[in-house]
């Protein structure tokens, strides 16, 4: 684990005195599209040690008085139940989830705008949902021909046609539940009619990745790219800003491929070219990520990390059927162009030893022996392998935390007589076909035990040390292991082998 490498604090006040430098750049309002996370930002976490996870809502809280949101989700998403990887929620519930936390916080939702929308049935239910909540909800159809017929898009029959959202506060923060919610053209179209009213308005995006002020092959960008492999995402040198400026900026292709049009757009909603303040895809931007960088050797490790558990991680889709081939190879090559070799990832390491070890300590025992690996945060590492009692994550959860509460490692923190009870109460009355106890069977045994067991309770008490650590197991964990780990905040990587017999969920 490494030590603190970003200074959250400075990036913040620099961060917020950009976007206000923006608003009044723009004559004092500002649609502000925030890509990427809203809430959680953990990608952000892993290559920015030190990192707030949660630094836009801090900055929306920094600036509510002065702001209110708009959230875009796009219909085609919800028709489908499009999942959020990083949730495990469907894109309605993640909408749901992220305005409750939106008001948990006091952060003011102007209203929801459901994008793309061509009648769909599960739109209209989240739409007549959302109204009994008190919230105005718009609609916007899709345009053909988007974004090139620019004269077309630029009228009363394209942007035209949207619906309006009156708006008061001179920042407008334009946020949605993923990629592809219709963010920009929200934004964009707001400002064409804030202009026909007289109104001045600009646009700008909240930039997170790829900073703009760091090389296209730092790892940090790197990471950026081997993110967002499974989209064809990749880093490049803005030519327009190299050839406005004579300065070297980076930004990501899709920026840069469609600036040309996007300029025209902007030219053509603002009246001419004295209406416009952008000269290249990375002017667009407020990107102050580089303020906050303290140490930056620390975060090159950080991305050559990260890249290595986004292989993986598309490695471990690809089998579920839920990523394609092509994804991982574009990440093969990101690592094969830069040297990165999955053996970096230690935690896998001793995780594939853990395994190898089981099995050569049980010769002729044809069972499959997987091993996990998690690293703490002083750089100690705790092995687990599975047994006919815990599966290896759940020996590994047990092991780190009679570790870190200084507990030998000859007294157990679960009696074998309860772990004897579930395993009779799985195979009998459940008729399941693996009596071990999976991660979050065996947290729930140990919370109940910690009621009469004094060392149980002290074990429990240090769960929380191991939010972000990182971890590796041999094999595709189960779900009661996977959705444990999540919920803990572990940053897993698997090797997928099968535990078991491929077709049985556990």
């Amino acid at each position: 684990m490494k030590d603190k490498a970003f200074d959250a604090v400075a990036y913040l006040k620099a961060q917020r005195q950009a976007i206000i430098h923006r608003v009044e750049a723009f004559g004092g309002k500002l649609y502000l599209e925030f890509g990427g996370k809203l809430l959680s930002d953990q990608h952000a976490a892993r290559v920015l040690p030190g990192y707030d996870p949660n630094a836009k809502l801090e900055i929306l809280k920094l600036m509510q008085d002065e702001l209110e949101l708009l959230f875009c989700v796009s219909a085609k998403d919800i028709q489908k139940g499009r999942i959020r990887g990083d949730f495990g929620l469907t894109y309605e519930n993640a909408t749901l989830k992220t305005l409750d936390d939106l008001r948990d916080h006091a952060i003011p939702v102007r209203a929801v705008v459901i994008t793309r929308y061509a009648g769909e049935e599960q739109a209209q239910r989240l739409r007549d949902y959302l109204t009994t909540l008190g919230l105005e909800v718009f609609v916007q159809p899709e345009l053909p021909e988007y974004p090139q017929n620019v004269e077309w898009i630029v009228s009363a029959d394209g942007y035209g046609s949207y619906p309006y959202v009156p708006t008061s506060r001179p920042l407008v923060v334009v946020t949605g539940a993923g990629p592809g919610s219709g963010k920009m053209g929200t934004c964009l179209a707001q400002v064409y009619h804030d202009t026909r009213q007289g109104i001045s308005a600009g646009f700008a995006k909240f930039e997170t990745f790829p900073v703009w002020d760091l090389p296209v092959g730092h790892p940090l960008n790197l990471a950026y790219e081997a993110a967002t492999a499974d989209i064809g995402d990749s880093v490049v040198v803005d030519p327009f800003h190299l050839e406005s400026y004579g300065q070297v900026a980076v930004n990501y292709n899709r920026d840069v491929e469609n600036f040309r049009i996007m300029r025209r757009i902007l030219e053509r909603i603002r009246g001419g070219e004295n209406g416009i303040h952008y000269r290249s895809p990375t002017d667009m931007g407020v990107n102050m990520v580089c303020r906050g960088i303290v140490d930056e050797e620390a975060v090159k490790e950080a991305g050559r990390q990260e890249i290595i558990r986004r292989y993986l991680r598309y490695n471990w889709e690809v089998l579920r059927r839920v990523e394609r081939v092509e994804t991982v190879r574009r990440v093969q090559k990101l690592m094969f162009e830069n040297d990165i070799d999955v053996s970096e990832r230690k935690v896998l390491t001793e995780a594939r030893k853990e395994a190898d070890a089981a099995r050569l300590g049980n010769k002729g025992n044809k069972g499959i022996f997987c091993g996990s690996a998690i690293e703490l945060a002083d750089g100690t590492i705790i092995t687990g392998k599975n047994s006919p009692l815990l599966h290896a994550e759940a020996a590994m959860v047990l092991n780190a935390i009679k570790h870190l509460a200084r507990i030998p490692d000859k007294i157990h923190l679960l009696s074998p007589g309860i772990i004897t009870n579930i395993h009779q109460l799985k195979t009998g009355s459940l008729q399941g076909r693996s009596a071990s106890l999976n991660l979050s069977e065996t947290l729930v045994a140990l919370a109940i035990s910690s009621a009469t067991n004094p060392t149980a309770a002290a074990a429990l008490e240090f769960l929380t040390a191991l939010r972000g650590c990182q971890m590796h197991t041999t094999h595709a964990p189960g779900r009661g292991d996977e959705d444990a780990l999540r919920k803990m905040g572990v940053v897993m990587t698997t090797d997928a082998r099968p535990a078991q017999h491929q077709f049985l969920m556990r």
